[in-house]
């Protein structure tokens, strides 16, 4: 494959072009063989070598045996199984100079190196990408990913929730224990005469559920305030909406703390748990009210922001609207942004408690070293001390495509998804799901995530294999309402309407035959 030169900024080319003159077509197969992958397993070194292969040899062994082993799933627009996304030449070029200059972005030391500054702008073009006010949230880093963001906005939750509970048991004035990360949760429960902390959501992504086990809030804690099932024959017309009445009367609960996770983009539909400002205010009221902490996992729904203007795609952007009221948000780079993996992000707006949760203790040589003070050390404010700077091509991608590019990427991204919709909705062998919509709501629903499965349940039990058996596409399998169903994600910035979607419905229908 070879990297093709991006226009020139002054040939002024529309972003549709700017994303098309880059790397060639995918044309291998989406998924290994079996016999790539049989060789390339076979071919792992078992011991450590006393005299090593060199470098010429070991070359030699990934880019013909390792490499043929793996998927192209970043690399193919035709694979819609994980929320990938792929990998923009920007972001390449700049991953690649990561790589070979491998920067310390842990301490903010101005004379050092340039690095902690790149991150930090490259936060903070996130933040006007997703028209999100600067000045309203002072904390902002990049993980790992969702699940490492998720972790973070737990934590602080958890940080916020007990301390405000220790000091309403206490009036305020008495310094008891407040400082989960300090003293510990043994400690700061009975201080603050409660059992546990739990988390309050609609169909939250599983890595939710893994951050509650890894910090002791528990993941028996993490529990469903969706609504109940409306009067529509086949059950809700919104499975992610909040019942309100339930979400308060546990907030209400006066032996556990709670933070209110809202689903921006939840993982099996794409679709949203509000659908406007109101819902939104009204969660932060209840939040307010009864001193919760409210997260969004926008992992990548909150990429609709970016939407904002367009009648098009007016029900994906209410889904959106009213993140700016919440604690924090959790974002992934390597999903809709297409920057390379591992890179999320999360923004907060309480800086004290990010450090307070996130502090190295007793490490000298971890102090800054001065400068600019709207710059903090990384290490203070994340979870993790030693890390890439995968901010470069985070800056690299967003410098060079624009506001422009990416809404240009995600409405074509949403496009084919509604193609898709629209087709099975008039298939005979298919259901699209959730069910109990009407066809302009499936359409007006839908984001980039199509949830269908096939009426026949024979076939259905063998969707995804038939599917993904043909080679030309991958999809995901996953559940619905206890059954299996089929799940295509789309996410990648090569998408091309007309000829993906051509692609889609020849399988499908070749599947269905």
């Amino acid at each position: 494959m070879t990297i093709q030169p991006l226009q020139s900024p002054q040939e002024e080319e529309p972003p549709r072009q700017l994303w098309q003159t880059a790397l060639t077509p995918w044309t291998s197969p989406i998924l290994p063989s079996p016999a790539s992958l049989s060789k390339a397993r076979s071919s792992l070194i078992t011991s450590l070598p006393t005299t090593g292969l060199g470098f010429s040899e070991t070359k030699n062994h990934i880019a013909n045996d390792i490499i043929p082993g793996f998927n192209g799933s970043s690399l193919s627009a035709n694979y819609y199984g994980f929320v990938t996304g792929g990998v923009t030449p920007a972001a390449l070029l700049a991953d690649n100079i990561v790589s070979a200059y491998d920067q310390n972005v842990q301490v903010h030391i101005p004379g050092h190196s340039v690095a902690t500054d790149v991150e930090d702008r490259a936060l903070t073009l996130l933040l006007e990408l997703f028209d999100l006010d600067q000045n309203d949230w002072p904390h902002k880093t990049l993980t790992t990913g969702a699940t490492a963001s998720n972790v973070l906005g737990l934590a602080l939750g958890r940080e916020f929730v007990l301390r405000a509970a220790v000091e309403r048991k206490h009036g305020g004035a008495n310094q008891e224990v407040r400082s989960v990360a300090e003293y510990g949760v043994a400690e700061v429960l009975p201080a603050a005469g409660l059992k546990g902390v739990q988390v309050l959501s609609t169909y939250p992504h599983s890595s939710l559920g893994k951050a509650a086990g890894i910090l002791g809030i528990g993941r028996a804690n993490v529990k469903s305030v969706c609504a109940v099932d409306d009067a529509r024959e086949g059950g809700r017309q919104r499975p992610l909406e909040f019942d309100f009445q339930i979400l308060e009367r546990e907030l209400a609960r006066g032996d556990m703390a709670s933070i209110v996770a809202v689903s921006c983009g939840e993982v099996n539909t794409g679709q949203f748990a509000t659908t406007g400002i109101e819902e939104f205010r009204k969660i932060r009221q209840l939040c307010d009210k009864y001193g919760a902490w409210l997260h969004v996992d926008g992992a990548f729904g909150m990429f609709s922001r970016i939407l904002k203007g367009h009648e098009e795609f007016d029900r994906i952007c209410k889904g959106c609207e009213g993140l700016e009221l919440a604690d924090s948000i959790t974002g992934d780079g390597h999903k809709l942004l297409n920057v390379p993996y591992d890179c999320g992000f999360f923004f907060s707006r309480h800086a004290a408690l990010a450090e307070e949760a996130c502090r190295n203790p007793n490490a000298a040589y971890l102090s800054a070293g001065g400068g600019d003070p709207s710059i903090p050390s990384p290490n203070n404010n994340g979870i993790e001390n030693s890390r890439r700077l995968r901010a470069l091509p985070v800056y690299a991608t967003l410098v060079a495509y624009g506001k422009d590019g990416y809404r240009d990427m995600l409405e074509r991204q949403i496009r084919l998804a509604r193609s898709v919709v629209a087709w099975l909705l008039q298939h005979t062998a298919y259901t699209v799901l959730p069910g109990a919509q009407t066809e302009e709501d499936f359409l007006q629903n839908t984001f980039m995530v199509v949830l269908f499965r096939a009426k026949d349940d024979g076939l259905n039990e063998v969707l995804v294999s038939k599917i993904n058996a043909t080679s030309e596409i991958y999809v995901s399998g996953t559940r619905w309402e206890g059954k299996p169903a089929c799940r295509i994600a789309i996410s990648n910035w090569r998408v091309n309407e007309e000829k993906d979607f051509e692609t889609i419905i020849r399988v499908l229908e070749g599947v269905a035959k």
